[in-house]
């Protein structure tokens, strides 16, 4: 089998397209000692660390474009936008160049009673693309913590308006807002929660397990209905639960959402921390459905892909209240509003507008979806879901493997560990394959990493 390879981002021929190629074996010294050190002193996020340190760790060293490269050399397709962060690619010239720029001014300084130019250009830019009037920006530095702050401004919202008793949230079943505890506790993934539910907060969870829009907004509402005097807010991702597996909801399920919010008077908060920035070939995907949420959570994309920046947004109705004596919003970050991730998310910004993303997008958004169509017909694979840039294949579990990895493994991770034996890294959400590719990858890449994806299925599997 060979794999078709983009030569314009400079791979190399050796490191790409090739079915034959083993795991690598990091060499004496260098990588060798990498290894031992990685084994012997990191805890890593998400990982069965018993499963880690019995295997050699892939040791990413630079990247460029849609490509990264291990320590050996060896180049790899970035098939997750490295976690779904990376927007234009790695090393953009303009983000690239905005740091350095920033670094002859200032790296960072604290923004408790000072603020700095960047943060506020940012703002600006933000309140300007945002939807709706959402016209507040409150930064942070990670998703979870943009959804933890969406969380305290609608409780303490309430407390200042005179309503103590709505500490309440509303959410959807497989819903995934972060790791901190507040954002754990609108989760609805067992796998992640589950074993934290005993110091959480009170939450109710509406469930989105068919495509009858009717049937599952009524459900929905009828929830909102029976608690919203003691809800402080709703909160949901988009019409596509990503961490979930990227689930789908019923078109038109968002703005029901939105219009019963209005109803009842209940905050909604819209979690755009994996679907913003362009993902779903919009800028943000409630866009879609013209919904404007009261408050929205954004981070991942915000700078490219290059710093952790998130940030809060809320309409001027919610932040109303703070205005008073004695309102102060006890919330913040030593690295709040860092000035090199204000330069690259102000970077970012401008290659959406002068590059045209978007625009771009749409055509090569439909060119995946068509070429997604033949794995539909690969007889384990049990689903195919898109939503723009965003794909997750459900791969049903082989009686046996054709390559073998391990049965202490899901199907999804055994594809990924074929598709980076084949020069394409990608992860797996159970038995899910996410692939989300950097948005600037061309028709020809894109095509030759759903190559990796679709071969590697089959070599898997045996069919």
């Amino acid at each position: 089998m060979t794999v078709p390879v983009d030569r314009q981002s400079g791979s190399s021929e050796e490191s790409l397209g090739r079915a034959d190629i083993a795991p690598a074996n990091l060499p004496e010294p260098h990588g060798a000692s990498l290894t031992e050190k990685d084994h012997a002193h990191i805890w890593h996020p998400f990982t069965a660390m018993h499963n880690w340190i019995e295997r050699d760790p892939l040791i990413i060293e630079s990247g460029s474009g849609v490509f990264l490269k291990d320590v050996i050399g060896r180049e790899y397709y970035d098939g997750n936008s490295s976690l779904w962060v990376n927007v234009h690619g790695h090393r953009h010239p303009r983000i690239d160049e905005a740091i350095r720029e920033q670094l002859n001014q200032i790296a960072h300084s604290t923004f408790l009673g000072l603020t700095n130019p960047l943060a506020i250009q940012l703002a600006e830019q933000l309140a300007a693309l945002a939807p709706g009037e959402l016209n507040r920006v409150f930064y942070s530095d990670s998703g979870s913590e943009a959804v933890e702050i969406a969380l305290k401004i609608a409780f303490q919202h309430w407390q200042l308006r005179g309503e103590p008793q709505r500490t309440e949230y509303l959410t959807l079943a497989n819903g995934y807002h972060g790791d901190t505890l507040g954002a754990v506790s609108v989760g609805g993934i067992p796998a992640f929660h589950g074993l934290f539910r005993p110091l959480l907060f009170k939450t109710h969870w509406a469930t989105v397990d068919t495509p009858d829009l009717k049937q599952t907004l009524d459900r929905f509402i009828r929830m909102l209905h029976e608690n919203h005097s003691r809800l402080a807010a709703v909160i949901m991702e988009p019409s596509i639960q990503a961490a979930a597996g990227m689930l789908l909801m019923p078109p038109g399920f968002l703005k029901g959402v939105e219009l019963a919010c209005h109803e009842f008077a209940v905050p909604l908060i819209i979690d755009e921390i994996a679907t913003g920035f362009g993902r779903t070939g919009r800028m943000f995907a409630c866009e879609h459905e013209a919904v404007h949420p009261d408050l929205m959570c954004i981070a991942k994309g915000l700078t490219g892909g290059y710093l952790p920046l998130a940030a809060t947004l809320v309409t001027d109705a919610i932040f109303e209240p703070f205005l008073g004596e004695n309102a102060v919003f006890y919330h913040g970050h030593s690295y709040t509003a860092n000035a090199l991730g204000c330069a690259a998310a102000l970077a970012n910004l401008s290659i959406f507008r002068d590059e045209q993303v978007l625009d771009t997008l749409a055509p090569r958004i439909e060119h995946v979806r068509t070429r997604l169509r033949r794995f539909k017909d690969l007889s384990h694979v049990r689903d195919v879901r898109q939503f723009g840039m965003m794909i997750g294949i459900e791969i049903r579990a082989p009686e046996s493997e054709a390559v073998g990895y391990g049965r202490d493994l899901t199907s999804g991770s055994r594809v990924c560990l074929r598709c980076r034996e084949l020069g394409m890294i990608t992860r797996a959400l159970g038995d899910v394959v996410v692939f989300l590719p950097p948005l600037s990858a061309t028709i020809p890449q894109l095509d030759a990493m759903l190559e990796i994806l679709y071969q590697s299925i089959i070599d898997v599997t045996g069919v």
